[in-house]
C-alpha cells in the first residue's frame, strides 16, 4: 500500500515562507504514474484540497486562496513531493495533509485521492 510522511511544518509569523515535503513509498506502478496533492483542515472547518499535480491535466490546480503564494512540485526520483509556501496568513494555519492517487483515478482539483499522509501542522502568527 501507498504510504506517506509529511514534514516540515511549524511556526511561522505572518509573511514568511515555509516548505513542507512529503515522501512516499509503495509506488507499485511508480510514483510518476500518481497524482499528488496537498489538502488543508484548519481547525472547525472540513479538509479542502488546496493544491494537486495531475500528469493527466496541462496544468495544476491551486485553490483560489493560496494561488499565487503557494508552488507545489514534486520530485519523482526521490518519490517526494513539495509544498512551498510563501507570503504566509494567520489564516494558513491548519494542519496540512499530502496525498496521492493514480492519475487516471484522480480529478482535477484532487477529488478520489486515496491516500493520505498524518498531517503536520502549519501555524502563521500575527
Amino acid at each position: 500500500d501507498v504510504q506517506l510522511q509529511a514534514s516540515g511544518g511549524g511556526l511561522v509569523q505572518a509573511g514568511g515562507s515555509l516548505t513542507l515535503s512529503c515522501e512516499g513509498s509503495g509506488f507499485n506502478r511508480g510514483f510518476a504514474d500518481y497524482a499528488i496533492g496537498w489538502f488543508r483542515q484548519a481547525p472547525g472547518k472540513q479538509r479542502e484540497a488546496i493544491s494537486c499535480d495531475n500528469r493527466v491535466y496541462d496544468i495544476p490546480y491551486y485553490s483560489d486562496p493560496v494561488k499565487g503564494r503557494f508552488t507545489m512540485s514534486r520530485d519523482n526520483a526521490k518519490n517526494t513531493m513539495y509544498l512551498k509556501m510563501s507570503s504566509l496568513k494567520p489564516e494558513d494555519t491548519a494542519v496540512y495533509y499530502c496525498a496521492a492517487e493514480l492519475s487516471v483515478v484522480a480529478d482535477w482539483r484532487c477529488g478520489g485521492m486515496g491516500y493520505f499522509g498524518k498531517g503536520t501542522q502549519v501555524t502563521v502568527s500575527s
